[in-house]
C-alpha cells in the first residue's frame, strides 16, 4: 500500500462569506497541489473540503497521514464525535441536527478505502506545508467572486 501525506488548510473571508481550500498531497517525491473556492461558505466547510479534495484525488487504497490545523475535522475523527453522529442519525446531543451533514457524509466515503492517520498541527505556526496550504486557500477564497 503506498504511504500518502496529505496536508489541508481552509479560510473564509468572513464567516459566512467567501471560502477556500488548499491540499497539497505528497508521495515520495513528487507533489501536487489542489485548491478551490465558494462564494458564500464557511471556514468548517472549507476545511473539510480541503480534506475531502485531498482523500478524492488518490486514485487507489493508501496508507494516509493527514495533516490538518483545524480541531473541528481532526477531533471529529480522533475523539470518534463522527461515529456517535452517525448512529444518533447526524444528531448532535440535545437531538441537534450536525452541521455540514452533506460533507461529513461525503468524508466518510472518501476515507472507506484508506488507512488514515490523523495529526493535528498548529495553524500560523511555521508548518511549511500547513502555510503553503494556507496560501492556497486563502488565495482561492480571494479568486472567489461574491455573490
Amino acid at each position: 500500500m503506498k504511504k500518502v501525506y496529505i496536508y489541508t488548510d481552509g479560510a473564509c473571508k468572513g464567516n459566512p462569506g467567501r471560502g477556500g481550500w488548499g491540499t497539497i498531497l505528497v508521495f515520495g517525491e513528487h507533489e501536487k497541489e489542489l485548491s478551490g473556492g465558494e462564494a458564500n461558505t464557511t471556514n468548517n466547510r472549507m476545511e473539510l473540503m480541503a480534506v475531502i479534495s485531498g482523500l478524492e484525488a488518490l486514485k487507489e487504497p493508501c496508507e494516509v497521514v493527514l495533516t490538518s490545523d483545524s480541531t473541528y475535522v481532526v477531533h471529529s475523527i480522533t475523539k470518534q464525535w463522527l461515529d456517535g453522529w452517525v448512529k444518533k442519525n447526524w444528531k448532535k446531543s440535545g437531538g441537534v441536527p450536525v452541521p455540514n451533514t452533506d460533507l461529513w457524509k461525503r468524508l466518510l466515503a472518501a476515507m472507506a478505502p484508506h488507512q488514515i492517520e490523523w495529526v493535528w498541527v498548529r495553524g500560523h505556526n511555521g508548518h511549511p506545508y500547513n502555510e503553503r496550504c494556507d496560501m492556497l486557500a486563502v488565495a482561492a477564497a480571494e479568486s472567489v467572486k461574491e455573490n
